[in-house]
């Protein structure tokens, strides 16, 4: 695969490695391999999420502190790394003040803890992650560009799980013999071609964490039906929250239009479903199961022909899951 092996590239040569990708898409994974193929493979790798930590905290967390009370000094994960690699999740999260500590680390391979006054030295190689396009962030002021300059010495983009949906079946057998593995059943018996084409359809905005997640519900649901899991797998448990009875805000706010990044919220215009055709009376004749059909074919072809044909944004525009809504479609003739 030309990733793995720009991956296994970029590991030997010691420089900065930004990966960016949407969430779910592996980026922590795919930061640990780079340790672990790199010369320092057998140095610590520490790893911080930037998201977890308040700035005071994130400071002394990244950079350690300095007491002039007697109280013990902390050393900040850069020491802890010292030779080592400092993987940085949610980089886009850190603040300003810090990128810019952060910024004189890396060129300068120094650092100076809060309320130390001199510098002292360190050797990491720093891998950063984001879920963000930083040249976006940079240009609204969020992020500096001259350290993003600095991370961007390798920058790695993980396509999202739409972009590579011939990965899917390998990674719901993987993720199912775990389950099944941990369930104490003999084997994981796949899916049927149905749920093999529903889990093909559906969007996945969660990548591989939430197709991760599917499969596991699923599996554990099959295994509670029939202990033996000799059947291959027909039900895939999309939406956990999906009930009759499911809580739902009673005023949701308007669906925002695309609009360039950096577009002030106030400025964006909101979107407006209107049928495209006003909604026609349906004729006498007709009988009130046909009226209802005919309603609902009206229904499907607004939500398709508003969102493009996307079946997962449909089902959404008519406050439906995508199984009510691809059972719809069944029912209508619609399902390709």
């Amino acid at each position: 695969m030309a990733l793995m092996d720009r991956v296994s590239d970029y590991a030997s040569t010691d420089r900065p490695v930004l990966i960016a990708g949407e969430r779910g898409t592996g980026k922590e994974l795919i930061a640990s391999r780079v340790h672990f193929l790199s010369p320092r493979w057998e140095k610590d790798y520490v790893r911080v999420n930037c998201a977890a930590f308040t700035e005071r905290e994130l400071d002394r967390e990244l950079f350690g502190q300095t007491f002039m009370d007697g109280r013990a000094d902390t050393n900040g994960r850069f020491f802890e790394a010292d030779d080592g690699t400092l993987f940085l999740d949610a980089i886009e999260l850190m603040p300003v003040r810090l990128q810019e500590k952060l910024m004189h680390t890396i060129e300068h391979g120094q650092v100076q803890a809060t309320g130390e006054l001199y510098n002292e030295e360190v050797n990491v190689r720093v891998v950063a992650a984001t879920s963000l396009d930083l040249p976006s962030a940079v240009l609204r002021g969020t992020f500096r560009g001259d350290l993003l300059d600095r991370l961007a010495f390798h920058v790695i983009t993980l396509p999202p799980l739409r972009a590579r949906t011939e990965d899917i079946p390998a990674l719901v057998d993987h993720f199912g013999r775990a389950v099944a593995r941990d369930l104490g059943a003999k084997q994981f018996p796949g899916l049927t071609a149905e749920a093999h084409e529903a889990l093909q359809d559906h969007p996945l905005p969660g990548n591989v964490r939430e197709l991760k997640s599917i499969i596991a519900r699923s599996t554990v649901q099959a295994f509670l039906d029939d202990e033996s899991l000799t059947n291959p797998i027909d039900t895939l448990d999309f939406d956990p929250f999906d009930s009759p009875h499911r809580l739902r805000d009673t005023a949701p706010p308007p669906i925002a239009a695309t609009a360039p990044i950096g577009t002030a919220p106030s400025l964006v215009q909101t979107e407006t479903i209107l049928p495209s055709t006003p909604v026609e009376t349906a004729p006498s004749s007709e009988s009130f199961t046909d009226r209802v059909m005919t309603f609902e074919r009206r229904l499907i072809d607004e939500a398709l022909r508003v969102t493009n044909d996307h079946q997962g944004k449909a089902a959404e525009r008519l406050d439906l899951s995508y199984h009510q809504f691809r059972g719809l479609l069944r029912k209508h003739g619609l399902k390709k």
